[in-house]
């Protein structure tokens, strides 16, 4: 491990999951804040990671906070977490055949300021027939990811380009979040 242990300020399995495969010690404390937020996918994932490690610095002063805050972007419509099975069927359908974005803004806290920067991947999903979106969605998989997918899960047979980071569309883009660390 490294020995600069942070503080991580999302309850995300997989951001905990790509901090451990990078040797990051850290310890996790959600941020809870309100997700409330108008505008363009940049500005939304940039602010949304900042009140995260805004509210997190304040429970911990003199830590070094990450927050992150992820959303898929197709045809104009921001995709978050479905609501439900049928959400997630159309979520998918919607990115069928196309090119999508996701967004992450990473925010990190230290000495009193919050540096923030956002990542873009373009990501290229096959044609999915109905059959396939309902298997996939049976999985249970899509229920709490942003867009009703997981590239490192079962929809990774559903891509066949992307352009940028891959952690990113994970959750948390590495290279960018261990350079704004210093790591």
């Amino acid at each position: 491990m490294l020995n600069r242990a942070i503080i991580l300020a999302s309850g995300s399995p997989r951001r905990r999951e790509l901090l451990a495969q990078a040797d990051v010690e850290f310890t996790v404390d959600a941020a809870n804040v309100d997700e409330s937020f108008e505008g363009g996918p940049e500005e939304t994932v940039l602010e949304l990671s900042r009140r995260k490690a805004a509210a997190a610095a304040q429970k911990h002063p003199g830590e070094t906070v990450l927050a992150a805050d992820t959303i898929v972007y197709c045809a104009g419509r921001v995709l978050g977490k479905p609501a439900g099975r049928e959400e997630a069927r159309a979520m998918l359908r919607g990115l069928s055949d196309g090119w999508h974005e996701v967004y992450t803004g990473v925010s990190v806290a230290k000495d009193g300021k919050i540096e923030s920067r956002c990542d873009k991947t373009r990501v290229h999903f096959v044609f999915i027939t109905d059959e396939q979106i309902d298997a996939y969605v049976a999985t249970g998989e899509p229920m709490d990811k942003a867009g009703a997918y997981a590239i490192q899960g079962g929809a990774a047979r559903f891509i066949d380009r992307i352009e940028g980071s891959p952690t990113n569309v994970i959750g948390l883009p590495m290279e960018l979040a261990c350079a704004m660390l210093g790591l």
